[in-house]
């Protein structure tokens, strides 16, 4: 499945921003941050990637079925697979 470029580049920038978000909270921990703040923002972090990988595979599924195009049973199939790992 490939992505064009400027679906690939919101993904890209996502990523980046959770990879900021996690950076924040390393340094949270580091500086001895109260747990309770550190446990929010960590989870702030996991929903992000997890609505990243969302976007990265909706935005595959769209790539399969553009007009014309019919995915046959394994693409489904992988495609299940792929949103079923981010459950």
């Amino acid at each position: 499945m490939q992505l064009d470029a400027e679906s690939m580049t919101a993904i890209r920038n996502r990523t980046k921003r959770a990879h900021g978000h996690l950076g924040k909270v390393i340094s949270m921990m580091d500086e001895g941050a109260d747990c309770e703040d550190v446990a929010l923002q960590l989870s702030a972090v996991i929903k992000a990637l997890q609505r990243t990988g969302v976007v990265l595979v909706t935005d595959g599924m769209k790539a399969c079925f553009e007009p014309g195009r019919d995915p046959d049973d394994a693409e489904l199939r992988h495609l299940q697979k792929l949103f079923l790992s981010l459950a």
